[in-house]
């Protein structure tokens, strides 16, 4: 009989979180922690408590660009504690079952695809909106397996330096972690503000606003180029939709090909923060399906 759940982890530059889910992609239980010390100390531990006779396998969603031949992570700007590490190895010796990884925010997008709001779509790219910007992209119904690090186009020729070693990158403008760089600099230098609440704050909406405006050109960049059906917005920052994203869509209309942009929508993961370790276990039934197909 064949194996009806999966372990899927989500490990973000902020959290880790693992689940355990169906092949329906019914998440059974949950966890999450901050992410902290080592990382495979972390993974192992949360995952230790889902593991039991009925896992197909586990699915790793991890920030970074991967280097799928050698199942490692290349370069993680925001979790650097991943790279070169052995990380599909070490589960695989601790608990015997297959192990695959993929970059988090294409798990993401892979979710969304099989169970969330993607269901409708055959193109859509996927930004995650979070300590930094991740990408995913959909095309013919299929995950796309290339990089997508949206977060790291030009939006700025001569901008400021990113964690990756590029400059001007997308998410050193609108990211969470841009956000926050913004809003100490402007403090620094003589800002007042009251940071009761970024609905209620002059400055935080100033600083919302302006990252919107850049993450709208990164979406111009991509509807011009991909011309998905779809653009879909996960992370923590949707939270800030009114402002942040409203900014972004506005800017996006302006950058974008008409044609283009008026067939695009724009609109919210269905997941949430759940999409990264339901799409995880998901690539893991993906993964069995095409194994006993080659078979």
């Amino acid at each position: 009989m064949s194996k009806r759940l999966a372990i899927g982890v989500d490990l973000g530059g902020t959290n880790l979180r693992v689940a355990l889910v169906t092949k329906d992609g019914e998440i059974i239980r949950k966890v999450k922690e901050p992410v902290s010390g080592g990382v495979i100390d972390l993974t192992i531990r949360l995952t230790k408590g889902f593991v039991n006779e009925e896992i197909a396998g586990i699915g790793l969603g991890v920030a970074g660009l991967i280097d799928r031949e050698n199942s490692k992570v290349f370069i993680s700007p925001n979790l650097p504690a991943v790279e070169g590490v052995s990380l599909v190895n070490s589960i695989k010796e601790k608990f015997r079952v297959p192990v695959f990884i993929e970059n988090d925010a294409n798990a993401a997008a892979f979710g969304e695809k099989w169970i969330g709001i993607g269901k409708e779509f055959s193109n859509f790219v996927l930004f995650t909106l979070g300590t930094g910007i991740g990408g995913g992209i959909i095309h013919d119904k299929k995950l796309l397996k290339v990089a997508a690090e949206i977060g790291h186009i030009t939006i700025h020729a001569d901008g400021k330096k990113c964690h990756c070693g590029n400059s001007g990158c997308l998410e050193s403008y609108a990211s969470a972690r841009a956000l926050l760089s913004n809003v100490i600099s402007a403090l620094e230098s003589g800002r007042e503000s009251i940071l009761k609440g970024l609905d209620g704050d002059i400055l935080a909406r100033e600083m919302l606003k302006d990252a919107g405006k850049n993450l709208g050109i990164g979406i111009a960049n991509i509807i011009n180029v991909m011309s998905p059906e779809a653009i879909v917005l996960a992370g923590g920052l949707t939270g800030a939709w009114d402002i942040y994203i409203q900014e972004a869509i506005r800017e996006a209309s302006k950058r974008s090909f008409k044609e283009l942009f008026n067939k695009v929508k724009i609109i919210p993961s269905l997941l949430g923060d759940d999409a990264g370790v339901i799409g995880s276990a998901g690539i893991v039934f993906e993964n069995m399906i095409n194994r006993r197909i080659s078979e």
